[in-house]
């Protein structure tokens, strides 16, 4: 049964699971602010903007003691979810200041593979059958997590401070690791080193390149197809290079597709054609590389556990224990 969004709950005047862990994020890279700070380009407006997102944290806390509803409290999380559009490129603030990886990556790539399957699965399917179906994949992206987001909220408001730190807390732990391990992928490193020597096997050490270019590689693909557009459209807009490996696409999905069996298997059906489609296109718009795909499988496992675990240890504040309690 829906429940009622503006019915009443007890106030509580701690903090949401998924508003401490960003606190912790916050914090964490604010010392590495600290610590990088002759090195970074705007150090000063990032620390403006992280205590930006603590004041609007603050904020919503306390609109929510005033109007405590099921609604304020997903307005709550929700906002904390989407300051993620703002983490992401963050990272790309502190991993271009380190040398890049790419070169190992596309080395093992070619020599567990024989060649660099991101190249070649769009050359093998270059027409619209393909790429239009990879790239709405890649596009349903985000309208996979409101989805299922917003079916614990309806349906399970029980388990939703949860499913919502599980979510956010997954994409910390992945940026953490974009963070310190520099990895672009293709669609930015093979630019910055010429399909020359690509094709010439010549993967080369660009060193600290990003931190002055992010030239990326148009996607491949049907060009005049509505989803080419749309992914175009929202890489130019929003992607940098960073955050290859592993493949966050890949294992925030995962992620998304264990949360949703978990609650209600005919979800995760519907859900299962777009994950697909998804896990495919990051390889076929040359997003990652393909061993990104296989540590994304794996890692959302992992994380998907250690999550859960730090939630049910740590997080999980007072009135929601109290409704699991029940």
């Amino acid at each position: 049964m829906a429940l009622d969004w503006f019915k009443k709950v007890e106030s509580s005047k701690g903090l949401f699971a998924v508003e401490r862990i960003s606190l912790v994020y916050n914090a964490i890279t604010t010392i590495l602010i600290v610590l990088l700070y002759t090195r970074m380009d705007h150090p000063g407006i990032m620390l403006l903007e992280r205590a930006g997102i603590v004041a609007i944290t603050f904020g919503l806390i306390y609109l929510y003691q005033k109007y405590p509803c099921r609604l304020s409290a997903f307005i709550r999380m929700i906002v904390q979810m989407s300051f993620l559009a703002y983490w992401y490129p963050d990272t790309f603030e502190f991993n271009r200041l380190f040398p890049n990886l790419d070169c190992f990556f596309a080395s093992a790539e070619q020599f567990l593979f024989g060649c660099q399957p991101s190249v070649e699965f769009s050359k093998l399917c270059p027409d619209i059958w393909f790429s239009e179906p990879f790239n709405l994949g890649y596009f349903a992206y985000y309208p996979l997590i409101a989805i299922v987001a917003i079916y614990y909220f309806v349906f399970r408001f029980d388990l939703f401070e949860k499913a919502s730190f599980v979510i956010v807390t997954s994409f910390f732990l992945y940026y953490l690791i974009y963070i310190f391990v520099p990895v672009a992928g293709p669609q930015f490193y093979f630019p910055a080193i010429g399909m020359d020597n690509v094709t010439a096997c010549n993967f080369l050490s660009i060193g600290d390149y990003f931190n002055h270019n992010d030239i990326l590689l148009p996607g491949p693909g049907f060009e005049q197809g509505l989803f080419f557009e749309l992914v175009e459209a929202s890489q130019e807009v929003g992607e940098r290079p960073t955050a290859a490996f592993p493949s966050s696409h890949v294992g925030i999905s995962t992620i998304l597709m264990i949360m949703a069996w978990r609650v209600n298997k005919k979800l995760c059906y519907g859900l299962a054609p777009f994950y697909v489609l998804l896990c495919c296109a990051t390889v076929y718009i040359q997003a990652h590389y393909l061993i990104d795909v296989f540590a994304g499988w794996i890692s959302a496992i992992g994380i998907y556990i250690l999550s859960t675990w730090m939630y049910k240890k740590w997080f999980a504040s007072r009135y929601f224990r109290l409704v699991l309690n029940r």
